[in-house]
């Protein structure tokens, strides 16, 4: 349970300082001193910065980690070399824990691996692909080691291999995504009934209210994606970062679905692909008309036309550019708001 009812349990007069204190001791309970995300990796407010392919490496995770949250290097779009470098980076720019986030479909998945491992890094997550394979090798080595997971077959199966703890994403939530369409709210529930593990949220968030409504669904944390990219710290072009902040309600959509269904902004790369599919074009015909580097021509290299441009449905929220910093502790300011107006109504 991710919660305790004694914590509730009032055997008093409710005057306002009784209240107060029960108020207090609820914030610290849960979501500082007892979290399990917190404990689990050594941080101190439970957001996780997401390890976003082109967009995360080391600049943005150690200013979210320096900042309290847990930063992710993204490795998916790393060359084994260029990986090393930012775990070297990230390790002189901050003191506190941060980690690499690890594609399992990667084709230089063994080189990524043994660098990690070589570094010194403390957490890993992994996606894309079956826990099985390097959950014992990494936890033989002291690493504590996050699958991210669409559904809740797959949650199961992390528990089984071994995992230290489940990302839940539904799929409003930015890049690839699960086949089964599952949206955060209805996601996140049946994970928690299914699977004992702490459990991070993701899809969708990037407000402290949307922090809070996940941890009443029975999230520990919460994994933010799409806001982190309109940061300076983040290394996505600015051409990807401006046209995120003017996106509007129905810019993104799932597509991909034959191959890897990915979530991307409508833009000419999306219409051709719209279109075949609407041809019933082959798997072979969308491989050949996806090519190669199309997230690093739209996300890194700013071609906004012919990129792949990858980015949450919570993308028409996000209005300006912030610094990480002020990122985490915007909605980390906001869902304790958010939890004290709750409380408010039930009193």
């Amino acid at each position: 349970m991710w919660f305790d009812q004694n914590l509730f349990c009032i055997k008093f007069k409710p005057t306002f300082r009784n209240k107060y204190l029960i108020f207090r001791r609820f914030i610290q309970h849960f979501f500082m001193e007892n979290n399990r995300i917190c404990q689990l990796f050594n941080i101190q407010k439970p957001i996780i910065q997401a390890g976003m392919i082109w967009c995360s490496g080391w600049e943005l995770a150690s200013a979210v980690s320096n900042a309290g949250g847990l930063g992710l290097i993204g490795s998916g779009s790393m060359y084994p070399d260029v990986l090393r470098t930012h775990i070297q980076k990230c390790k002189q720019a901050t003191s506190k824990p941060f980690g690499v986030n690890v594609p399992l479909l990667y084709p230089n998945i063994e080189e990524h691996i043994k660098i990690i491992i070589e570094e010194g890094v403390k957490i890993v997550f992994t996606s894309a692909g079956n826990p099985k394979t390097w959950t014992a090798h990494l936890k033989q080595h002291g690493i504590t080691v996050v699958h991210v997971v669409s559904g809740v077959k797959f949650a199961v199966k992390c528990q089984e291999a071994g995992v230290d703890a489940i990302v839940a994403e539904g799929f409003e939530a930015g890049g690839h995504n699960g086949r089964e369409e599952t949206t955060t709210l209805v996601l996140i529930p049946q994970v928690r009934k299914a699977v004992a593990l702490p459990l991070i949220a993701a899809g969708g968030i990037g407000t402290g209210s949307q922090m809070a409504a996940a941890f009443a669904l029975g999230a520990d944390a919460v994994q933010v994606g799409s806001r982190f990219v309109a940061t300076p710290e983040s290394s996505a072009h600015q051409n990807f970062k401006d046209a995120v902040i003017n996106t509007k309600e129905g810019d993104t959509q799932l597509t991909l679905k034959q191959l890897t269904p990915v979530r991307l902004i409508k833009n000419k790369f999306f219409s051709e692909v719209d279109a075949a599919e609407k041809k019933g074009a082959t798997v072979e015909e969308l491989t050949q008309l996806l090519g190669r580097a199309r997230a690093k021509k739209g996300m890194f290299e700013g071609d906004l036309n012919e990129g792949e441009l990858e980015i949450g449905q919570i993308s028409s929220a996000i209005k300006e550019i912030k610094p990480a910093a002020e990122v985490v502790n915007e909605i980390y300011n906001d869902f304790k708001l958010t939890i004290q107006a709750l409380q408010k109504l039930s009193s």
